[in-house]
């Protein structure tokens, strides 16, 4: 990886190539992802947004091509490496992924039972710590079940972030939630961003939260990506991201502060 802003990315994918079978997933697939911003990642049905994940958190191998995490090329990197080098990476699942037979707490409290030495009275105060952060106190003894869409993915998200990873990656957060409860998760996003200093990198097929929270876009199409802040996407002068944009009917909100120029976080430029 280039020494230029290396301080500042977090995450950097250089040439990647991921073949599924005869299709071709990713071609040469370059995009970075700035320390302390939100990305998201958009793109068309079956793009490779999900799959872009698993590759980041060392889930999934590809074929060829470099994926820098927190300055390390995490393909050359072996299982046993990959656990330890997780540590630094929450993960926000589809639907938030919760335990049914387990508790909020049980849930939460999980990943530092697996990855710490914490004593129990230690991990009780964490796990109570990230669920006020979430807006959830008082939620421990219930079961998933027993929450609304709007706070499984609450609890879910205190769950990715209970070790103080460096980097979170959300998978389809706003899926299946009704307008207020996109909302609210989205300014959750926002303000764990800001108030925590964390590297977001969400997946979204939600054009308008997209443009109200990204600092940078990448945007999946043809195996390749396409990169910058909302403001640049939406002046593309790329067919396909003009085509897609269109097709989800995008209008230009206020942009405020949260879309700095973020063509020195990409490879490609629209």
């Amino acid at each position: 990886m280039s020494s230029h802003d290396a301080e500042d990315i977090r995450v950097a994918l250089e040439g990647v190539h991921l073949a599924r079978g005869e299709r071709k997933v990713f071609r040469s697939l370059q995009c970075r992802f700035l320390r302390g911003q939100i990305t998201v990642v958009l793109g068309g049905s079956g793009g490779g947004k999900s799959t872009l994940l698993r590759v980041i958190g060392g889930l999934l191998r590809p074929d060829g091509g470099q994926v820098w995490v927190a300055g390390q090329d995490i393909t050359r990197l072996s299982e046993r490496q990959l656990f330890g080098m997780r540590d630094r990476i929450g993960m926000l699942f589809q639907e938030g992924a919760l335990l049914d037979s387990m508790t909020v707490f049980e849930n939460v409290a999980l990943p530092l039972r697996e990855h710490t030495k914490l004593s129990e009275h230690d991990i009780a105060a964490e796990v109570s710590r990230r669920l006020d952060a979430v807006g959830l106190p008082g939620t421990a003894g219930l079961y998933p079940r027993e929450l609304s869409g709007g706070m499984v993915r609450r609890a879910a998200l205190a769950r990715a972030i209970v070790t103080d990873p460096e980097i979170v990656l959300c998978d389809e957060p706003f899926s299946g939630l009704d307008p207020v409860n996109v909302r609210r998760i989205e300014a959750l996003l926002c303000e764990l961003n800001e108030r925590l200093g964390l590297t977001l990198i969400v997946t979204s097929h939600h054009l308008a939260s997209t443009l109200r929270m990204a600092h940078q876009i990448v945007f999946l199409v043809d195996g390749e990506a396409v990169c910058g802040s909302p403001g640049q996407l939406l002046a593309s002068e790329d067919e396909r991201v003009a085509a897609f944009l269109a097709a989800e009917g995008a209008a230009v909100p206020d942009l405020g502060d949260r879309a700095p120029d973020a063509t020195a976080a990409s490879s490609g430029t629209p």
